[in-house]
């Protein structure tokens, strides 16, 4: 295992309503030395849900994003509150996005984004046993859920509306994880 760089000094560079940037000063084992940036680290993370119906569809949300200056569609997921677990993110907003609340939830991975420039991580959960429930969320409008076959992964993948590398791995690792569930059955 390589030996990490040295941090010589980190300092903000910019700051908006949402992210702060900072750059960061290191010297590497070698006596390289580098100035990189990255978006600082804020909060307790954040959590995506998959959320799989007794059918085995999995339900989606249809939601603007200003990125993309467009609709896509993803998975539900949201910021961890302060007070909260995983878990407990992930029932809420659930709760917010798609109107649903979840009995039984299950850690499948942590994920990071884009680690060279930020440490941000989400949580993939998975929620099986769900039951109508809906909270009021901080969305500007309803989202629209869209329940679509876990069987009919490909289709999902082909649709140009579902672009999101996150929702992307996080359908595959529930695909893996049900079909391990399923074979344990036999």
């Amino acid at each position: 295992m390589p030996v990490k760089p040295e941090i010589l000094k980190v300092s903000r560079t910019a700051q908006s309503r949402l992210f702060k940037v900072e750059e960061v000063e290191l010297r590497f084992s070698n006596g390289a030395e580098r100035t990189y940036e990255r978006l600082a680290n804020r909060g307790r993370g954040a959590v995506m849900i998959i959320p799989v119906t007794e059918n085995n569809e999995v339900l989606l949300i249809r939601e603007y994003a200003v990125g993309l200056e467009d609709y896509t569609l993803t998975l539900p997921k949201g910021l961890i509150d302060p007070g909260e677990d995983a878990h407990q993110a992930a029932d809420r907003e659930l709760k917010e996005e798609a109107g649903f609340g979840s009995h039984h939830l299950i850690t499948l991975k942590k994920m990071s984004s884009a680690p060279n420039y930020m440490g941000h991580m989400i949580t993939a959960v998975l929620a099986r046993d769900l039951y109508p429930c809906r909270l009021q969320g901080d969305e500007p409008e309803e989202m629209e859920v869209v329940a679509w076959p876990l069987n009919d992964l490909q289709s999902l993948l082909q649709d140009e509306n579902f672009t999101e590398a996150r929702a992307i791995a996080a359908m595959y690792m529930t695909r893996d994880f049900l079909a391990g569930e399923i074979a344990e059955m036999i």
